[in-house]
């Protein structure tokens, strides 16, 4: 990128921790750690490697990968530190340690007597290296490194090992800060490719915020332009990002990436996913969903009202995933030889409908918000269905999920076509409203449209593409400590 966007709440977080590591600590333990997660490809590295720049300090860079062994991955965490600009870059120039415990020591011992910070990047596959990987840091880091004024930094895309890593009764449990780094925003995507709201939700759709997406689109243009350039050429990282993001987490023919295959193609149910994905056993298609909700790749909803339900539906949470899956992933091999105007066709043909449905979660999200927008009383937003989809309503607020004492909104989402919601859009959701158990007459109504209402439309609360931009302005970023 020519210059950094977004993630100053993160760049803010990791300046205060840096800033203590530098003030001291109770007892002489000056030393901080964070576990940082986030989807693969969304920037943590970027953003980290950003951090350093601006910090002006000490530090050691280590990136590990997917090695066949221990052995193998010391030897590239000595080789980082030794090209380092930490002191103790002298003494892994002298010295080959052979375990995890002595590597770290060795560290310990030729960190700086000022703040420095040590990054370890894709720790997940260290663990998965060595199981004792995670308990040695925590013995090393309570014994020696806390000791030293270091900002320790882990890092890690696989979302569910990493958010487990604090939970009680693992070793770094309450050891560390936590710091969730999302994609860069609909705002963001906005902001560096200069777009109109309702063009940036569109290319926000097409690339799920991932800087590397952003970054070779060209300033202005709209979505459907850059798909026209983007399909012809198999190295775009519009094409890559999504081989690789899977290529990480699942084998090309195991049963989580078919079924995977199932939902990116627009199935929805269980029955329907099982049979998609090569009419699966009850209990193989349970084992690929759950192991897909548990990696945060599928998002699994049930209908939001104040009876229980247990129509879940399934969708691929990802939005760049989502569209890559649909429209990219099926037709690699067309592009590959050179026949992206057959995939283009595609894309073109579907578009509105696909868009229409994959902006669902985002206007969601985007509703969830913006609190002071609707009605009071609302902590929940979801959507509500029957098994025949009658009726089948886009949004519903409530005081909480999954199950809602109150009903406080019901509303519908007009992003398909290019025309207004208009009375008769306003009289579906009347009835919808009227269907839907805890709605009655006065539950007020709300529609979220890409084009506007008639002017003849009342009693009706209005959010366009602007309305919707405006919940990420400023961002509000997941970090906690």
């Amino acid at each position: 990128m020519d210059h950094f966007i977004g993630r100053q709440r993160e760049l803010a977080l990791l300046d205060r921790m840096l800033g203590r590591v530098g003030r001291g600590g109770r007892a002489g333990r000056p030393g901080r750690a964070l576990l940082m997660r986030g989807r693969r490809r969304v920037g943590k590295s970027r953003l980290v490697e950003e951090f350093v720049d601006r910090a002006g300090v000490p530090y050691v860079y280590f990136t590990a990968s997917a090695q066949p062994s221990v052995e193998a991955d010391l030897a590239l965490f000595a080789e980082a530190v030794a090209g380092s600009d930490l002191p103790a870059a002298a003494l892994f120039a002298d010295q080959s340690p052979r375990t995890w415990d002595a590597a770290l020591r060795l560290l310990a011992g030729g960190l700086p007597d000022r703040p420095s910070v040590v990054v370890i990047d894709e720790m997940p596959y260290l663990i998965a290296n060595d199981p004792g990987f995670e308990g040695t840091l925590q013995k090393i880091f309570d014994r020696e490194l806390a000791r030293h004024p270091v900002f320790l930094i882990c890092v890690g895309s696989d979302l569910a090992m990493m958010e487990a890593l604090n939970e009680y009764g693992r070793p770094f449990h309450q050891r560390a800060t936590e710091m969730v780094v999302p994609p860069l925003s609909p705002a963001d995507t906005a902001t560096m490719l200069d777009l109109p709201a309702a063009e940036a939700f569109d290319a926000y759709l097409v690339t799920g915020g991932l800087p590397l997406i952003l970054d070779e689109w060209p300033s202005g243009l709209s979505a459907l332009d850059y798909l026209a350039e983007a399909v012809t050429d198999p190295t775009s990282a519009l094409l890559v990002s999504g081989e690789r993001s899977l290529a990480a987490e699942f084998p090309a023919a195991s049963q989580a990436r078919l079924v995977l295959g199932a939902i990116g193609s627009g199935e929805r149910t269980f029955t329907q996913i099982g049979r998609a994905a090569g009419d699966l056993a009850h209990a193989s298609l349970n084992r690929a969903l759950d192991l897909l909700v548990t990696k945060r790749i599928v998002d699994v909803a049930v209908p939001l009202s104040v009876k229980p339900s247990r129509e879940s539906r399934y969708s691929v949470a990802d939005p760049h995933l989502r569209f890559w899956l649909a429209h990219l992933g099926p037709y690699v091999a067309e592009i590959e030889r050179g026949r992206g105007d057959l995939v283009m066709g595609r894309i073109r043909r579907s578009w509105t409908t696909w868009r229409g449905r994959a902006i669902e979660p985002v206007i969601r999200e985007a509703l969830r918000r913006l609190p002071e927008r609707l009605p009071e009383g609302t902590q929940a937003i979801g959507g509500y269905w029957t098994r025949t989809n009658d009726p089948e309503i886009d949004v519903v607020g409530a005081d909480r999920a999954p199950v809602a004492k109150v009903v406080t909104c019901v509303g519908s989402i007009k992003w398909l076509e290019n025309r207004p919601f208009g009375g008769a859009d306003l009289g579906r959701l009347i009835v919808h409203r009227s269907k839907l158990p805890g709605a009655d007459d006065s539950t007020p109504l709300l529609t979220i449209s890409r084009n506007g209402v008639d002017a003849d439309v009342t009693g009706v609360s209005v959010f366009g593409p602007d309305d919707l931009l405006a919940a990420w302005r400023p961002g509000a970023d997941a970090a906690e400590e």
